[in-house]
């Protein structure tokens, strides 16, 4: 079973260009991502840039919505969920979590938005919540919803429960790269499958756990999960 890519509220054109734009983020800092620079480095025209993001907030949230759809998470009402396909939504989730988190452009994002909330008035904080964070969070809790719906997972709150999920994917992980530690990234994988496997222990039904117990006695892993 393979899971598509998120589907982006922004045409590959513009895609391309909000790339262009986190590369200069990435190399320059705050102040290489100008109007006029992006236009020359995306081969664009300024007015275009206006039409598709409107003034520099714009374009800083645009920015931060491309990268956060880099993570991919359920979205396909209609789906009834089985205890393989909620295994490896919830495995995809936590690895491209993973890697989107350790990445120069989210690292860069953070630390400059760390760096800029004693200042008055600093908009990137909120922007990285608001675009990043919390668009995240809404279509993982909505997997984890639809999980509970097909009786696959049983929690009395399900924001409790994603958070319990993030804290076993992510733990202090993000903190300590963000402090310069280099992340492992071959380890990803091995820790987004034991995540996923401690939170189903965590919250799953008896069909779910059944299902865990088995894959265990067989030494095998619950889902086969291929990257597109």
């Amino acid at each position: 079973m393979s899971i598509d890519n998120q589907t982006s509220e922004f045409t590959p054109r513009q895609n391309a260009v909000l790339a262009e734009a986190l590369r200069l983020l990435v190399e320059g800092g705050d102040k290489a991502v100008t109007t006029a620079g992006l236009a020359r480095a995306a081969n664009c025209s300024k007015e275009s840039l206006y039409k598709w993001f409107g003034d520099r907030d714009g374009l800083l949230s645009a920015m931060i919505s491309y990268q956060a759809s880099k993570v991919r998470t359920f979205e396909r009402p209609g789906e009834r969920l089985t205890v393989a396909s909620l295994t490896e939504h919830l495995d995809v989730f936590a690895r491209d979590l993973l890697e989107v988190l350790a990445g120069d452009v989210s690292l860069a994002l953070n630390r400059l938005a760390i760096g800029q909330s004693s200042r008055d008035g600093s908009k990137l904080g909120t922007l990285l919540l608001e675009r990043g964070r919390r668009q995240i969070d809404r279509r993982a809790r909505a997997l984890l919803d639809a999980g509970q719906r097909d009786g696959l997972l049983r929690f009395g709150d399900g924001e409790d429960a994603y958070r319990t999920l993030y804290g076993l994917i992510v733990s202090d992980l993000h903190v300590r790269m963000l402090l310069g530690e280099a992340p492992q990234t071959h380890k990803f994988g091995a820790r987004a499958t034991k995540a996923v496997s401690a939170f189903l222990a965590l919250y799953g039904t008896d069909r779910v756990l059944a299902g865990l117990d088995g894959a265990s006695r067989s030494g095998s892993p619950t889902n086969n999960i291929h990257h597109n």
